[in-house]
């Protein structure tokens, strides 16, 4: 809204042109996220905690310091990040831009089944909300809408393909299969969050950093000097996904104000699932899937490390880890949990910076 007003008023001001370039619009996305994050979180836990009705319900089968640490801190942080993000990608981006639309429909379709999973268990007092088979049923039909809405607003001859990184020429024509392939990427990374939110700021940096790598992948590929320049797959119209990525930034950013250990506040389902699968559909949309494979890699982690632990126990009885997410096991091993989420956060840094050099190598 604001966009527009001020590209209209530039006419007759000329300082006001710098609203017109994305990489100042991005700026001042990160920074008005950040200050509605900020103003608005002390109020929201207080308003929370004073309800006594929102609190986080604890697994009882987790470490003995785990359940006593996290009883009574209140969850649906993710309605705070999910406003501050759409508030403040409908002032700066450019609503006629079909990816932004595509960007907010995904973090919105997404954030509403994580809040009605956080009511349901909040509601019965478990951490049983949406019956496993029916969300991701749900997640599966709305994935098929977002590949969908993707594939028609791309160039047909760019749409359903897959490059592998490190090599110039290296693409893959999936044909139908890339629905499928889509689906997989934007269920999987949303799930994948998911687990990864278990302990106090533990997902919140990675997804952060994965979304400041996605900023400069996207611009890139919305910038056709740019993309020539790397080699990459140009996406027309795609850079102005970078203003909704911005606002996830500083929406995360201010988050983690609150959801540093000790957390005042989780994110929950909702916040959580929509920012999963927010991150899957940006990847589409730049033909960077495999790059959030690496950026994301904690993420992938944690989901395997779930994975593994039902296989193993189905086939062999036995567990591979004391307890999965992955993040537990090195709970159950005696870690302290502020170690545990240092270390996770180091390890994404790592992988964000080997997803980074996957533009120039190659």
């Amino acid at each position: 809204m604001l966009n527009y007003l001020f590209s209209y008023l530039s006419s007759e001001y000329s300082f006001l042109n710098v609203f017109r370039y994305i990489t100042f619009r991005t700026g001042v996305s990160i920074f008005t996220s950040l200050t509605i994050v900020l103003l608005l979180g002390g109020p929201f836990i207080n308003y929370l905690k004073s309800s006594k009705h929102f609190d986080q319900p604890i697994r009882n089968d987790g470490p003995i310091s785990h359940i006593i640490n996290k009883i009574g801190t209140p969850t649906f942080g993710g309605v705070l990040i999910i406003f501050a993000t759409l508030f403040t990608s409908l002032l700066w981006a450019d609503l006629k831009n079909l990816y932004v639309l595509i960007s907010l429909f995904a973090i919105s379709a997404f954030a509403l089944i994580g809040f009605f999973d956080d009511y349901l268990k909040i509601k019965n007092k478990n951490s049983n909300g949406i019956p496993a088979k029916f969300k991701f049923l749900i997640q599966i039909l709305i994935s098929i809408m977002i590949v969908y809405l993707i594939n028609i607003s791309t160039s047909f001859d760019i749409r359903n393909i897959l490059h592998l990184p490190f090599y110039k020429n290296l693409v893959f024509d999936l044909g139908i299969f890339y629905i499928f392939f889509g689906v997989i990427v934007i269920v999987g990374t949303s799930n994948a969050v998911n687990l990864t939110d278990g302990l106090d700021g533990l997902a919140t940096m990675p997804v952060l950093l994965v979304a400041l790598t996605f900023i400069l992948i996207t611009y890139m590929v919305g910038n056709i000097n740019f993309s020539e320049y790397l080699k990459l797959t140009y996406i027309r119209n795609s850079g102005e996904i970078c203003i909704v990525l911005g606002s996830i930034v500083g929406s995360c950013l201010g988050f983690l104000w609150f959801n540093a250990p000790p957390a005042k506040i989780f994110m929950g389902d909702t916040g959580s699932l929509a920012l999963g699968g927010f991150l899957g559909t940006v990847s589409l949309i730049t033909k960077h899937e495999i790059a959030l494979f690496i950026a994301g890699g904690l993420f992938v982690l944690e989901a395997s490390s779930v994975i593994i632990q039902v296989i193993s126990f189905k086939l062999f009885g036995k567990r591979v880890f004391q307890m999965a997410p992955l993040h537990h096991h090195f709970e159950k091993k005696g870690w302290q949990e502020a170690t545990i989420v240092i270390r996770f956060w180091i390890i994404s840094v790592i992988l964000v910076l080997i997803a980074l050099s996957t533009l120039k190598l190659r």
